[in-house]
């Protein structure tokens, strides 16, 4: 697949955000990052939150919008997925 998108649904300050992930690799997710603009501190372990407004500029370079429990799934088939620390 490459790099995932889920649907802005997540609120946090006011705005709607979205989680960026790769499923092949964290390296492929930081060069996708970067070339959007996003900034290194927005990555969040295992992806980046992006809020609604780069949805459109992440899609037109070729993520795929997917429902987040399929992100989730990727992750984790993927051997991606970072537990949030406790």
């Amino acid at each position: 697949m490459g790099i995932l998108i889920d649907r802005p649904i997540w609120w946090f300050k006011g705005q709607r955000w979205s989680h960026l992930v790769s499923d092949v690799s964290y390296e492929e997710l930081h060069r996708f990052a970067d070339a959007l603009g996003i900034p290194r501190r927005a990555f969040q372990g295992d992806h980046y939150d992006l809020p609604e407004e780069y949805l459109a500029q992440a899609l037109a370079a070729g993520a795929e919008l997917v429902d987040p429990r399929v992100l989730l799934r990727a992750l984790k088939r993927a051997g991606l997925r970072r537990r949030p620390a406790t």
